[in-house]
Formats: C-alpha cells, sequence, structure tokens
C-alpha cells in the first residue's frame, strides 16, 4: 500500500527543486476554464482582512480561516468593509452560466476578490485560492500570484462514492472523505450504508438492524477465495445523530448526501436481523466474505414492502437529498423462482418472469420514495424487465446501461468499473492487495462521461460521472488515501473543466506540484504513476521481452537476470527473454542508488512460447490483458488466487486457439492453465480438447483426455508424444449457472492463462 519512501524522497527533492511560478505550471486541480497571469505576488498575512461584501457567506469565510488556521498557524479578522490592509473580498455576482458554481477570481497586488453566482461560486473559488497558497512557506508571508480566473463546471453531478459496509469508517473518518470531496469541487457524496457484510445505520423502528446486522462473527482475510478467516467479531454503525452531523458538515461544504439503501440483494444484514424478510426465513447471518449472495428480500410478500416504506421514512427525514439510492444492483433471482408467495405475486401482477418481479419491486418502492417528494437512483440492473418510471440509473457495468437509459430519456450518472472504480489497481505492481481490475491515473484522466453514441439531445441526460470507492479491501484511512490520490485529482477535471480544454500532457505537468499539496496536507498517497513499469510484449513475431518504463525524472533502470545473482545491467531497451527464470528490476537515482522495491518476474518458457496464436473468438474486453499473446507470454499465474490481469476471460464463450509452433517439433504433452472461483461466477471448463495438426487446416483431435488438477488454479493435461506443427486448444464453456450455485442463471466466465507446449 505504501510506496517505498526512498521513491517518495526522490520525488519530495524533486517536486521542491521546482521554482512553480517560472518553471512548471500552477498545480490547480480542476484545471479552470480560463486563466490569465498577471506579474508579481499577492502577500497574504495575519494583517490580511476578509471582506464580506455579499451577504451570508460567514460560512465560506470560517472555512478559508480554518484552513489557515491549520496549516499556517493564523486565521483573518472578517469585516465588511474594507481598511487600508490587503483584503480578500468574497462577493457575490451573476455569471449567467447554465450550471450553478461559477466563480471569477482576481488577484492583483491589493485584492484577492472572489465572486460567485452563489454561495457555493464562492466556497469553489476558496478552494482555488487555497491551491495557490505555498506549501513550503519561509514565513507567514504567503505569496500568491497575481492571475485572473474565470471558471464553471461542466457537469451538474460530479460524485464520490464510499462503501462504510464491508468496512466501517468513523464519523471524524467521512469528515475527512467529505473534505477531500470539498477540496476538488465535487459536490455529491454516495454514502453506501448497508450490504451483506453490515447494516451501518441506526433504524429506531428496527433495532436489531444496527444490534445484529451491524455485526459480522469474523472478515475474509487476504483476497478474494483464500478462504482464510480473521476469526474477529467486526462491528459497527452510526447513530441518528451522527448521521445529522455529518450531513450538516457535508452541507456546510456545499455537498449533498445521497444514502444508499441497498435492495432487494446485497441485503444479508438485514435479513439476519428480521428473517421474515426472506423466501426461506432463515436462518441467515451477516455474511463474513465479499461476493454476491443468493439470500435476498421476498419480493412476493407485503411486509416487505411494508418495512422498508418504515426504514426509508427515516432515511428521509435524516438526508435532504433529492435523491435516494435504492441499489438494485446484482440481486440473484433463485430464491424468487422456486418461493410460492413470489410466484404468486407474479402470477397475481402478471409478471413474466423474475426480471419483471424485480421491476416491481423497484417500481413499487420508487412510488413511495416519489410520494415524499423524493426521487430515486439505481444501478443499471434496474433497467432490466423495465425501468423505473422516474428513475436516474447510475451505469456502472461499463456505459451500455447508461447509454439505454439516456435513450429513453432518463437521466444517467456514469460510473463504469472501468475507469471510475477508485478501488482498482493503480499500478502493475501492486504491493497491497486490491479489487479487480486495472485503472490507472491516465485512464481516469482521458474518461469522458459523455458517449459519441448519443445524439446532442440525448447526452443532456447524463448529469456526470462518479468514482466508486468499495471497501472490501480498504479498511483504514490510509490505504483509503492512497487509493484515492491523485486519481481523484484526475477525476476531479474530468467532471469540472470543459472537455476541450482538458489536456493530459498539461495534468502531468502539473502532477508534482499535485502531490506536494499532499505530502504539505500530510496526506498518504500513491506515486504508481512514477513506478517502474513492466510489462511483457511481443519480440518480433515470435518472441518475448520484458520492457520496463519509469516517468520519475532523472531515474535509472537497472535489472538482474537471475536472482541469486548479483550482477545487474543498465536497462536501455526491452529485453529479449530466451530463458526460463526469475528476473528482477529495480531504479536508481543518479548516484546509483537504488530508490525503488525491486520488481520480480517469472517466465516459464516451452515450445509455445512467443509463438503466433490466434483466437476464433475474443475474451471480453473487461478480460483481455495481452489478448491472444497473453496465453502464450511465458507467465503463469501461481499464486492460488485470482489475478486478472493473467488470464483471458471468456462470458458464456468458449475458448478456442491455434497456436503455431513455426516448424514440425516433437511434443511431449500439452497444458491448459485455467482459473476456477464460483463466487465470482468463474467455473471450470465443461470439457477441454486438444488437437493437432500438420498444416493448420485439418486438425485431429487427441484419443488421450486432458487430465484435470487443482483447485482454484487448475491445470489440462494431455501425452502426445508425436510430431506436429500446429496446436488448437478447445476448452467449453460451463454454459448458464444453475440453480443453487454462484451467479445461478447467468452465464458462466472461463478464465484461461497460459497453454504450454512441452
Amino acid at each position: 500500500m505504501i510506496r517505498n519512501m526512498k521513491l517518495k524522497f526522490l520525488l519530495f527533492v524533486f517536486i521542491h527543486s521546482l521554482d512553480v511560478n517560472a518553471q512548471t505550471p500552477l498545480p490547480l486541480v480542476p484545471a479552470p476554464v480560463s486563466m490569465t497571469m498577471g506579474k508579481g505576488n499577492f502577500i497574504l498575512s495575519p494583517q490580511t482582512t476578509i471582506v464580506l461584501e455579499g451577504s451570508n457567506l460567514e460560512k465560506e469565510a470560517s472555512f478559508l480561516n480554518d484552513y489557515l488556521m491549520q496549516f499556517y498557524g493564523y486565521s483573518l479578522p472578517v469585516g465588511t468593509k474594507k481598511t487600508n490592509q490587503q483584503s480578500i473580498v468574497l462577493n457575490y455576482e451573476r455569471l449567467d452560466q447554465p450550471l450553478p458554481g461559477a466563480y471569477n477570481l482576481h488577484i492583483n497586488e491589493k485584492e484577492v476578490y472572489i465572486a460567485g453566482d452563489n454561495a457555493a461560486g464562492v466556497f469553489y473559488g476558496i478552494q482555488t485560492l487555497i491551491q495557490l497558497l505555498p506549501v513550503n512557506p519561509a514565513n507567514k508571508q504567503l505569496q500568491v500570484p497575481q492571475l485572473s480566473i474565470e471558471d464553471r463546471p461542466r457537469f451538474a453531478y460530479r460524485g464520490m462514492h464510499l462503501d462504510v459496509a464491508r468496512h466501517f469508517f468513523s464519523v471524524k473518518e467521512v469528515k475527512k472523505y467529505i473534505d477531500y470531496l470539498a477540496l476538488y469541487k465535487f459536490n455529491n457524496f454516495h454514502w453506501h450504508l448497508t450490504e451483506d457484510q453490515g447494516w451501518r445505520i441506526e433504524i429506531k423502528k428496527y433495532p436489531k438492524l444496527t444490534e445484529v446486522g451491524s455485526c459480522r462473527a469474523q472478515t475474509l482475510s487476504g483476497r478474494y477465495g483464500s478462504d482464510v478467516y480473521d476469526g474477529k467479531k467486526y462491528c459497527g454503525f452510526y447513530t441518528q445523530e451522527e448521521i445529522k452531523e455529518v450531513v450538516q458538515y457535508a452541507a456546510d461544504r456545499h455537498i449533498n448526501v445521497i444514502p444508499e439503501i441497498d435492495i432487494p440483494g446485497h441485503s444479508l444484514a438485514a435479513l439476519s436481523s428480521y428473517p421474515f424478510l426472506g423466501c426461506t426465513k432463515g436462518p441467515y447471518k451477516v455474511m463474513e466474505t465479499w461476493g454476491v449472495s443468493n439470500e435476498v428480500l421476498c419480493a412476493g410478500n407485503d411486509s416487505t414492502y411494508r418495512f422498508y416504506e418504515d426504514v426509508l421514512d427515516e432515511i428521509i427525514q435524516l438526508f435532504p437529498s433529492a435523491y435516494i439510492h435504492i441499489g438494485g444492483d446484482e440481486c440473484p433471482k433463485e430464491r424468487w423462482k422456486t418461493c410460492p408467495v413470489c410466484q404468486q405475486k407474479m402470477k397475481k401482477e402478471s409478471l413474466p418472469d423474475e426480471h419483471a418481479l424485480q421491476s416491481y419491486f423497484i417500481t413499487r418502492i420508487e412510488k413511495y420514495i416519489n410520494s415524499k417528494g423524493r426521487k430515486i437512483i439505481g444501478w443499471d440492473e434496474i433497467l432490466e424487465g423495465g425501468l423505473a418510471p422516474n428513475a436516474t440509473v447510475m451505469s456502472w457495468r461499463g456505459e451500455a446501461g447508461g447509454i439505454a437509459a439516456a435513450k429513453q430519456n432518463h437521466y444517467v450518472i456514469m460510473t463504469p468499473e472501468n475507469p471510475l472504480y477508485i478501488n482498482h489497481q493503480q499500478s502493475r505492481n501492486e504491493d497491497s492487495v486490491t479489487q479487480g481490475g486495472y485503472n490507472p491515473i491516465e485512464n481516469v484522466y482521458q474518461y469522458n462521461p459523455v458517449p459519441s453514441i448519443l445524439t446532442e439531445k440525448q447526452a443532456k441526460y447524463i448529469l456526470g460521472a462518479q468514482g466508486n470507492m468499495w471497501s472490501e479491501y480498504i479498511s483504514n484511512t490510509s490505504k483509503l488515501e492512497y487509493m484515492l490520490f491523485p486519481r481523484m485529482a484526475a477525476l476531479a477535471e474530468v467532471l469540472w473543466t470543459p472537455q476541450e480544454k482538458r489536456n493530459w500532457p498539461g495534468f502531468e505537468k502539473r502532477l508534482p506540484g499535485i502531490l506536494a499539496q499532499y505530502r504539505f496536507r500530510g496526506l498518504n498517497y500513491s506515486t504508481a504513476f512514477y513506478d517502474l513499469q513492466p510489462a511483457v510484449i511481443r519480440s518480433g513475431d515470435t518472441g518475448i521481452a520484458w520492457k520496463l518504463e519509469s516517468r520519475l525524472p532523472d531515474g535509472k533502470i537497472i535489472y538482474v537476470i537471475d536472482s541469486t545473482t548479483n550482477a545487474s545491467f543498465t536497462y536501455t531497451q526491452p529485453i529479449e527473454i530466451k530463458q526460463s527464470g526469475l528476473w528482477g528490476a529495480a531504479l536508481t537515482d543518479s548516484k546509483n542508488k537504488i530508490i525503488s522495491k525491486w520488481t520480480w518476474q517469472s517466465f516459464n518458457l516451452n515450445l509455445a512460447s512467443g509463438k503466433k496464436i490466434t483466437l476464433r473468438v475474443e475474451p471480453n474486453k473487461s478480460y483481455s490483458a495481452g489478448g491472444a499473446f497473453a496465453l502464450v507470454d511465458g507467465i503463469q499465474n501461481n499464486k492460488g488466487m485470482l489475478r486478472s490481469a493473467q488470464f483471458l476471460g471468456f462470458n458464456g464463450n468458449d475458448l478456442e486457439a491455434v497456436i503455431d509452433l513455426g516448424s514440425y517439433k516433437t511434443v511431449d504433452s500439452i497444458i491448459l492453465h485455467a482459473f476456477e472461483q464460483k463466487g465470482s461466477w468463474i467455473y471450470a471448463p465443461a470439457s477441454v480438447t486438444f488437437f493437432t495438426s500438420i498444416d493448420g487446416k485439418e486438425f485431429n483431435p487427441l484419443k488421450e483426455k486432458p487430465q484435470r488438477s487443482g483447485t482454484k488454479n487448475l491445470e489440462y493435461a494431455c501425452r502426445v508424444n508425436s510430431q506436429t506443427r500446429f496446436i488448437k486448444v478447445v476448452a467449453k464453456n460451463y454454459g448458464m449457472i444453475p440453480p443453487g450455485e454462484p451467479g445461478a442463471g447467468n452465464k458462466a466466465w472461463l478464465f484461461a492463462d497460459e497453454i504450454e507446449v512441452k
């Protein structure tokens, strides 16, 4: 989680060697719409006054003073009239912008003038001023560059999410999270409060939700699928008074808090508290691992709806948000299929299938929420079976759900897992357990929430986007900050700065200054952008090479070809891999001192390594790392757990690969490496068959059936003992997942790793 301190130190030296005014752009995030630099500086000192020319801006002035006191040791006097002293003026102006929150910031030698179209605009102007303050002042005289900024938001919805159900964060920690949002002009905090793993909000009418549902007996240790638990009881929830405190704290920073009460799936904590809510009536227990449970709310029982109407009554009293998030995602239908009450409800309501029953559930809850003057948001699964009339869709399974909703004239918030799940790894060489895929900062920055396929009219239904922070593997503030920063800065610019004004090279130049601000604030942050970035690539037509890169200024890469030797070489170009073994690389400074941890890569070469390979069906784009080459790159997963970057994933499709060995070879055996983790809907192949061919056209199946071995990491091995040139591997997908199994009713995933030919 915490990058090598030597690397952070070198970055610190690099950052502080810069003359920010002369050599680097100002580290403003998000980049303003327009900025004109002046000459000279405004000097902010304890004698500077804050002048409130606009009414009701005392909270904004107080926020600025609190920041100055915390980081510079003094606050400024506040008044309503200018004096002869230098001043910071807060005011309103009519800025005639389509979205609220616009502001102007003008700084000359005598005055800082901040004018917003509303109080939020003034607050955003203050945040920009704060980013202009020096991070290494010699004294209390703070030099601020003279400039003029006109700025406005691109999207109405600029959101960040936090899951406090898998791992609980205290009120103090949640407030810190809200401060992070405020820094970057986010205006919505999506608070994920209930899950299979815990119910985190007090509901006075149903006290067992927190007495029972806020605790689990133990928690999974390590990556999902390890099946190792810590044996420690885990509890936590917020009282209603604490909820009010957080909501007010956010409101003072012009942030709306959207609560999520997840239904009808992800509800094991509620079922454990009140078993009558389920189809089987239990017994249930709060979930101790991650993933999806088949135990969901009974959609046929009217008492379920009455219960959640009562819950929502209390939620609505606590949260003034126009939106209430009701989840709606990952709800298996297996219990409904065998529940007589659910089947009777379907018959009574003329519902053709269980997807329609979920739509009925969501629509009924929506009608109740609408009757209270509020609106619902749901994950994109609420599209299945028909979209509730007034629902806003949060599109997480890619953009397809958001596009479909926008075409139906429904509002959409884009939050695709790739690249906006901020809990996914940001380095290929991550040094702590993270969830899922690879979302580096450059991918976050380059995202555009408005799909090009939409017409101009349809695009208006895209309210904005949101970064999601799921907490399966995030249990403390230090790791939370590490996962957030600096990717949160990249997302802020996506949501605020006009598309035509965004520029990745410009952001990259600002990044050292952004990291300097984190260091000044005492935040933990990732230096993954400057880490050694390894990649296995093709070399020519039939070779393998190890490519190493780093963006660290003045950094040099060294490598070793055997972990048992001390001999190292300076990296100048991709390294040809011509033998099996463990290779290592590290970064050094200008004096050849190692400043990073070592990166290791094991290669296990065989006759197929680096050879030409074709696939009949391409893998799912979410699990397509390296394409077909990933099956012959000489790398095998041997950690006993899912590392998705090492696998190709096929959702409902078969794997059919053909390898050209280049010439006739005597082949003794063929091995396919695969993976099984049913909790993630990844199932072993239904069958595996190997074929050989002389000409690549006519293939003959091997008489011997491949033998399976292993549990999670699977091997399918078969003896050949003949000469051939072409090898075909066919792995049949498991198909539709049957009742009673994780993911029942969905297409199974087939995950394949390496194909070895010996």
